[in-house]
């Protein structure tokens, strides 16, 4: 799910109206309702209390894949490892609390001008919160603005906003035309004596108001160098994303003449129009994920870095295509360096096949302890999660995925199909698209594997050296 997408109907927690029930249990049943995330507002209760508490919805958010955002509180919200933190005007830096919580920590802010909204997206927030928009009964002395001030707000800044205070079912549709990605709701759900009923009809309502008539689809970026045979690539990444689901959007980093047989030829793309494609694409179709593959160049490995923490981008998948099937390195040593200090420690998850995690971990892998080792080392020395392919074991296609939520093993039995061109890029974008669709990395990869396994299956012989998969077996 996309951040636009969570902020849909977005529920601050407050015990006032408990009225004997457990702050827990009153949050499952506003999700099962249709809240898309929960922010944690603890008010006159000590630290230990709150941390408890704060702990336990946290638990119920991600076993429902939603946002946990914790208010005010960044130490709070780093020591649970929730998803975020939303800063009042008197909270925190924005910076400071980026500094502390890192560049996947989502961060809201509160503007309730232009002029702060402008000042919160340039500090890196995420999204904004805007009110009060009407009557607030948390906030009895709240300043009341009106929709033309709304809409000004959400024009100014290129980040979601989200409406709050006083908002119920009975003036919601008040906010029709504003511009908002969704609403920040406090009594009109937690006092309602039935919260699961009132949390799906504000889920309709805002369905109503928010969708337009038009289909929306959940999009993907690849970023990567174009195969002119189609195996592999830029081309292999869109038919994957189109085959999962997603529309698939590409940065050609390279351009390059091959077959299945050999690489004849390649002429880089300049950096600065690498960037200009990713502006492009970012300043109208926002990827819910990315994919990136091989990079060649140390400057276009700088720029991506550079573009895709400008644009917060999420869940980026990266395919570090270092060495060939035949133990020939891709890579010069400086894009090297740039892309293991500038890129990966921002994926959301890495996949090598073993000659790569070699590399990446600095050390020979010839059993599955080597396996679980070198994945634990490059989980642990670039802070993002590893999915280690087994494609070069003899009998296998085994896979081990480490990551925050543990270790995980894919099995798979080998295909016996010697057309294998572009699985690796196949393997990853497939991933991405399946994130970009909400999924966890766990689930990503799961229905990643199986996907890449019935392309296989599928036993395409195209060419005349190692042919390429087909990736629409299921179309």
């Amino acid at each position: 799910m996309s951040l636009r997408e969570s902020l849909r109907l977005y529920a601050i927690t407050d015990s006032t109206w408990l009225n004997g029930r457990k702050l827990e249990d009153v949050v499952k049943e506003a999700i099962i309702g249709g809240v898309t995330m929960i922010q944690y507002r603890a008010k006159n209760i000590d630290y230990d209390k709150a941390k408890i508490e704060a702990i336990s919805i946290c638990q119920i958010c991600h076993k429902y894949n939603i946002p946990f955002i914790i208010n005010d509180n960044v130490n709070l919200a780093k020591e649970i490892k929730a998803d975020g933190v939303h800063l009042g005007a008197s909270d925190m830096d924005i910076s400071e609390a980026r500094k502390i919580l890192g560049t996947d920590a989502i961060i809201g802010a509160t503007a309730k001008t232009v002029e702060q909204a402008k000042l919160a997206y340039e500090k890196s927030a995420d999204y904004l919160g805007s009110g009060a928009v009407f009557g607030s009964t948390t906030k009895t002395d709240a300043v009341y603005m009106t929709m033309d001030r709304l809409l000004e707000i959400t024009e100014s800044v290129d980040i979601p906003v989200v409406a709050i205070g006083g908002i119920n079912i009975d003036n919601i549709d008040k906010l029709v035309n504003t511009k908002i990605a969704g609403v920040a709701v406090v009594s009109g759900i937690f006092k309602a004596d039935n919260i699961t009923e009132i949390s799906r009809k504000f889920r309709i309502k805002l369905d109503e108001i928010l969708d337009s008539k038009y289909h929306s689809m959940r999009c993907a970026l690849t970023i990567a160098g174009s195969d002119c045979s189609g195996g592999a690539g830029i081309q292999a990444d869109l038919k994957t994303m189109q085959a999962n689901g997603i529309y698939g959007m590409s940065v050609i980093t390279a351009l390059t003449a091959q077959n299945t047989m050999a690489v004849d030829g390649i002429s880089e793309v300049s950096p600065a129009f690498v960037g200009a494609q990713l502006d492009s694409v970012f300043n109208d179709i926002v990827p819910d994920a990315v994919k990136i593959g091989m990079l060649s160049s140390a400057k276009i490995i700088g720029v991506i870095a550079d573009k895709l923490k400008k644009y917060r981008a999420k869940n980026i998948v990266l395919d570090p295509v270092m060495v060939s099937t035949s133990g020939c390195k891709l890579i010069k040593d400086d894009a090297m360096e740039a892309l293991t200090k500038k890129l990966i420690p921002m994926a959301t998850v890495v996949t090598p096949n073993i000659p790569e995690a070699e590399i990446l971990a600095d050390m020979k892998i010839e059993t599955a302890d080597d396996i679980k080792k070198a994945a634990d080392i490059i989980y642990k020395k670039y802070n993002c999660g590893v999915l280690l392919k087994g494609g070069h074991s003899i009998n296998t296609a085994n896979d081990l995925l480490v990551n925050k939520n543990g270790v995980f093993s894919f099995n798979s039995k080998r295909i016996d199909n010697e057309n294998t061109h572009g699985t690796g890029c196949t393997l990853s974008s497939a991933i991405a698209s399946n994130l970009a669709k909400g999924y966890d990395l766990e689930k990503s990869v799961k229905n990643a594997k199986e996907y890449l396994s019935k392309a296989l299956e599928d036993m395409l012989d195209l060419g005349h050296g190692s042919g390429p998969l087909n990736h629409g077996f299921n179309l």
